[in-house]
């Protein structure tokens, strides 16, 4: 099968930092799916695996890749939630080979039946953050779903990413929370607005007193998805007294005693938790997946796609990190078919 991988760590400017190969076709054993892979999104966890991990023990090359849609071509022994010819999206499992490649395996307990509504390249933008943000959301927050009038606000920190593009619409959708997202540029303000924000202030101005500006000087609920170490002072001096404070990133350090005083407390989200270490309650993703679907046949989400790179190649994914690495990407990058 036709694979995209590499030998060592290196920077995107290398000539072979991602390169074509072709590798053996898999077997689905256990839970697992084997997918024909038909489109997959790049994340900014490739570009930080490409960058640091080397090849497993005794394999020649490295293939990354997590979100993924497709159709089922074989099923293991053990499975038993999907069929082959199956329409599917999932995010993969981060120990295990990635979806760069023509033929995938995967568990199938963390995998969903793609929206009807979507074609592949469109469904392949969303699992990695649909399941990031919902996680973070409904899981780590502990915010519950519904309308009922609340006067708690969410301030989402790089809400025009790909995981800030879901969250808004999560939290502006199906809850009473009143959402503020940050973005600095003007197309990443309006992209934002668009997902139901409402409010959109510029993070690359102290963002303690941009809340001020729009009349909230405090918010019970912080996400902060990029940069936490940077905005850390300002987060601390805006979170209310026993907020709730969520990041996804990696800073250098992060100083917890600084919220002690307003009795904050810190939740890390991490999608692949589930998958890594094959928790009980592992097929949530699955489910999950699937009411996400159904929020998108209905109409209430819509695809983050923003950008189609074109046929799944060394060349183009190339491309797409050099984006994500950038900073400036908005919304999601996919490419599809071999």
């Amino acid at each position: 099968m036709k694979a995209i991988g590499y030998r060592q760590p290196q920077a995107i400017t290398a000539p072979d930092a991602l390169v074509d190969i072709t590798l053996p076709n898999p077997i689905a054993t256990g839970h697992d799916l084997l997918v024909e892979v038909k489109a997959v999104s790049v994340n900014p966890v490739d570009t930080k695996v490409r960058r640091s991990a080397a090849p497993a023990p005794g394999q020649e090359w490295k293939v990354l890749g997590w979100d993924a849609s497709g159709v089922v071509k074989a099923v293991g022994p053990d499975a038993t939630l999907f069929k082959p010819g199956d329409r599917v999206w999932y995010a993969g499992s981060i120990a295990r080979p990635g979806t760069n490649s023509e033929l995938h395996l995967v568990d199938e307990r963390i995998v969903g039946h793609m929206p009807a509504s979507l074609d592949f390249a469109e469904a392949a933008a969303l699992p990695l953050t649909a399941i990031t943000a919902w996680e973070m959301l409904f899981d780590r927050l502990g915010v519950a779903p519904g309308k009922a009038p609340t006067d708690q606000a969410l301030l989402i920190i790089g809400a025009s990413g790909g995981v800030g593009s879901i969250l808004t619409q999560l939290a502006a959708r199906l809850t009473a929370l009143t959402v503020i997202g940050t973005a600095s540029r003007p197309e990443t303000r309006e992209w934002v607005a668009s997902l139901g924000a409402h409010h959109v202030i510029d993070h690359s101005r102290p963002i303690a007193e941009e809340l001020k500006r729009i009349g909230h000087p405090t918010v019970d609920l912080i996400v902060s998805l990029t940069q936490t170490e940077q905005h850390l002072p300002h987060i601390v001096e805006a979170i209310a007294p026993q907020g709730k404070f969520g990041l996804i990133d990696d800073p250098a350090s992060l100083d917890a005693t600084l919220f002690k005083r307003k009795a904050v407390s810190i939740h890390w989200e991490l999608m692949f938790t589930r998958s890594l270490f094959q928790t009980r309650d592992m097929i949530g993703q699955h489910r999950l997946l699937n009411e996400v679907a159904a929020l998108v046949d209905a109409g209430l989400i819509r695809t983050t796609l923003s950008e189609r790179f074109g046929v799944i190649n060394a060349e183009n994914l190339k491309r797409a990190h050099a984006l994500i690495e950038s900073g400036k990407a908005r919304g999601k990058v996919v490419l599809e078919g071999f």
